[in-house]
């Protein structure tokens, strides 16, 4: 059974079209790390200022926390966020330690 998410970041109108030419050309090591991590189905998508994404974590839910952390230490993983980042505007109501804003899930038709 997977886990889904849902989360919400704005981005920078001027940081628009750089974001999405790194993210059609995404280092092979991050996206093997993603895979690795559990997660499949990942999209981001954009509305004026606001990118959504979505995923799902599909491992042991007593695992989820490792491998998210696991994610982070990466290789290569710092260096992505260092330039993903500065085109990125968080939610200032997010809670600490996180970037992107988890969206409650309400509804879904499987």
């Amino acid at each position: 059974m997977a886990r889904r998410f849902g989360q919400m970041l704005g981005i920078k109108p001027e940081r628009v079209a750089e974001y999405k030419r790194q993210h059609a050309a995404i280092w092979p090591e991050i996206a093997a790390a993603i895979r690795a991590a559990g997660i499949r189905n990942y999209s981001i998508y954009l509305r004026g200022g606001m990118l959504f994404a979505y995923f799902e974590y599909h491992g042991p839910e007593d695992e989820f926390a490792a491998r998210m952390r696991a994610l982070a230490a990466a290789p290569r993983m710092r260096e992505w966020w260092d330039l993903t980042e500065p085109m990125q505007v968080p939610d200032p109501e997010r809670p600490a330690g996180t970037w992107w804003s988890d969206m409650e899930e309400v509804f879904h038709l499987g």
